[in-house]
C-alpha cells in the first residue's frame, strides 16, 4: 500500500487532538439543546440563562479537561467562556453546525451556526471543524442530496483552509417511522437499523466529502448492550461483526461518540470498537450528564464531577491505552504513518496560502 500523505495543517491538527500515544481521549462539551433544555426546566423559564449555561459548562471544563487528549467547544459559551482553562498542551475542536435544524416530511436539513465559519474556527486558533449531520439513507432523496451538499462544501473548506474534518452522523426517526420513536432529542435513535449507520458511513467515506477523523454512533443500541466480556457468545460474535464492519467502511481513523449512553453501556461500545480498530473516543454526556442533574446546586454539581465523573473519565482512558488503535497505525496508513505532504526542498511552495487539504480515499 502506498503511503498516505496528508498536508501539514490537517497533520498537525490531527496530531493535536491525540495524546502522545496518539490515542484520542476527547471531551465534548458543545452540547446545546440538552444542556439548555434542562437548565430551562430547573429554572421555570422559557429561555436558559446565558450566565447559568455558562456555569455549567465552565464546571465541565474545569474539572474534565485535565483527563482529555483534546476538547469539542461550541463558539456560543464554551469556547469564551472557559478556553482560558484549557492548557495550550491540549488540542480544541469547535463545533460549526447549528443545532437548530429544520425537520420537513422528508427528513431533517442541517445548517451553520449563523456568524460563524471554517475561516473563523482557523483565525481563533481551532486545531479541528467538527460537524454534526443528521443522516437517513432513505429519507427523501432530495433530502439526502441536500445533507451530502452540506457537508461537501464544509469538507472543502477545510481543505482550503488546512484544518481536519471531524464528522458525525446521527440516525434519527423519519415522520414515517413509529410514534414511539419521534423525537428531536439528542439521543440514540431507539429503533434505528445497523443497515442505517453503516450505509451512512459508506457514503460520507467517499472522498469527495474529505473526512478526517470520523465520530461514529454505536452500529446497535448502546442501551443495555452486551458486555463482550460476560454476554452470550452468538449475541457478542453478531455484534462485533457490526462494528468490524462499521471500521471497515470508515476507512481512516475513527472514535466513538456516546449519544447520552450510561457509562456501562457506553464502556461495553468501546470494547468493540476498540477490537474493530477505533482510535478512542469524542463523548461527553456518558462522563457528566450525571452530574448535571444536581444542577442549579453547582457545588454538589462540582463534587459529583470531581467524585465520579473524573474517576469514570480514567476508567475510559485506561481502556483506551490498553485495547485502542493509535490514529497513525490506521491500516490506511499502510503501517507506515501518515506522512507529511511536499516534504522536501520545495515545501514552502508546495503549501497553498490558504491551505491545502489531503482527503483519504
Amino acid at each position: 500500500m502506498a503511503s498516505v500523505e496528508i498536508t501539514p495543517g490537517k497533520l498537525w491538527g490531527l496530531r493535536r487532538l491525540a495524546d502522545d500515544k496518539g490515542l484520542y481521549k476527547m471531551l465534548a462539551v458543545d452540547q446545546r439543546p440538552p444542556i439548555k433544555n434542562l437548565v430551562k426546566e430547573r429554572r421555570g423559564v422559557e429561555e436558559a440563562p446565558y450566565e447559568d449555561v455558562a456555569a455549567v459548562k465552565r464546571a465541565l471544563v474545569q474539572y474534565l479537561a485535565p483527563s482529555a487528549s483534546a476538547l469539542l467547544l461550541d463558539p456560543h459559551v464554551a469556547y469564551p467562556q472557559s478556553i482560558d482553562l484549557v492548557s495550550p498542551k491540549q488540542g480544541v475542536i469547535l463545533t460549526l453546525e447549528d443545532s437548530i435544524f429544520e425537520e420537513t416530511p422528508g427528513g431533517r436539513k442541517s445548517a451553520e451556526i449563523e456568524n460563524w465559519s471554517v475561516q473563523k474556527i482557523k483565525t481563533i486558533g481551532g486545531d479541528a471543524v467538527k460537524v454534526l449531520a443528521w443522516y437517513r439513507p432513505d429519507a427523501d432523496p432530495s433530502i439526502c442530496a441536500f445533507q451530502q451538499e452540506y457537508v461537501r462544501k464544509i469538507g472543502q473548506a477545510c481543505k482550503e483552509f488546512d484544518l481536519p474534518f471531524v464528522f458525525e452522523m446521527l440516525v434519527y426517526p423519519l415522520p414515517s417511522d413509529s410514534s414511539e420513536a419521534q423525537t428531536q432529542d439528542y439521543v440514540e435513535h431507539p429503533e434505528k437499523r445497523p443497515d442505517l449507520v453503516l450505509d451512512s458511513v459508506s457514503e460520507f467515506a467517499k472522498p469527495e466529502y474529505g473526512v478526517d477523523l470520523f465520530k461514529l454512533e454505536s452500529p446497535v443500541l448502546a442501551k443495555g448492550i452486551a458486555d463482550p466480556d460476560k454476554g452470550d457468545k452468538e449475541e457478542v460474535a453478531k455484534i462485533q461483526a457490526l462494528f468490524d464492519d462499521l471500521g471497515k467502511r470508515a476507512g481512516r481513523p475513527w472514535v466513538m461518540l456516546s449519544a447520552g449512553a450510561g457509562r456501562d453501556d457506553f464502556k461495553n461500545v468501546l470494547k468493540y470498537a476498540y477490537k474493530a480498530g477505533a482510535s478512542g473516543f469524542l463523548a461527553g454526556r456518558a462522563i457528566w450528564w450525571d452530574a448535571f442533574q444536581n444542577f442549579p446546586d453547582m457545588d454538589k454539581m462540582g463534587k459529583d464531577l470531581q467524585q465520579k465523573a473524573v474517576p469514570y473519565f480514567g476508567e475510559l482512558n485506561k481502556l483506551t491505552d490498553a485495547k485502542a488503535t493509535p490514529w497513525e497505525k490506521h491500516e490506511v496508513f499502510g503501517g507506515e504513518g501518515p506522512k507529511l505532504a511536499g516534504k522536501g526542498q520545495t515545501f514552502r511552495e508546495s503549501v497553498p496560502a490558504a491551505g491545502g487539504g489531503c482527503v483519504i480515499a
